[in-house]
């Protein structure tokens, strides 16, 4: 069975077949996605996967808002917390693009709604051959990310918006010799 060329071992081929570029409607696995996806910042997927159930537990089953409601307390829990990124940075962005998040929430009645009707509810399906024709950017993560960040939310920089649409089937990148690029997704 071929595969994206970046699916390569046990854990990113689970990730790959089960999750990577399904829509996702459900504003939990969003908010997991984009604690997540701030938590990659300059590091590879890989890292985060194999950190991703000791992200769970830390960020209360990704509740947003429990997070919201972390304590200087709950961030020193967390600084010292070795099955996650201790980074004070990715740790405060977290609890406050959780704040970030309800608001939307509040706004749009769910953050679902919100992002995407950047797409007018529909996945975009590229057809890209391989892998290094993957963009890391588009015009439209930019308008996301420049939407976020004005509505308060940060490390959701135009690079970690796309990763971000990817990871919930925003965006579908799977390579035309991959399997999943064949596979028609619901929405």
């Amino acid at each position: 069975m071929k595969r994206c060329q970046w699916a390569q071992d046990e854990l990113n081929i689970e990730y790959h077949d089960k999750e990577w570029g399904r829509p996702v409607h459900d504003d939990k696995k969003l908010f997991e996605m984009i604690i997540l996806e701030g938590a990659q910042a300059g590091l590879s997927w890989s890292t985060i996967l194999k950190r991703r159930k000791t992200y769970c537990k830390a960020f209360c089953d990704f509740d947003p808002i429990k997070v919201s409601k972390f304590t200087q307390k709950d961030i020193n829990r967390l600084l010292k917390d070795e099955g996650i990124i201790r980074n004070k940075l990715k740790i405060n962005s977290a609890i406050n693009n959780a704040k970030q998040f309800l608001k939307i929430q509040k706004e749009f009645s769910s953050f679902d709604k919100y992002i995407w009707s950047f797409v007018n509810y529909k996945p975009i399906i590229n057809k890209y051959k391989k892998l290094s024709d993957l963009p890391a950017t588009t015009s439209l993560s930019d308008k996301i990310s420049k939407d976020l960040k004005n509505r308060g939310f940060n490390f959701v920089g135009s690079t970690i918006c796309y990763a971000f649409m990817q990871a919930v089937g925003i965006v579908n990148d799977h390579t035309t010799n991959c399997f999943r690029s064949q596979k028609k997704e619901k929405n």
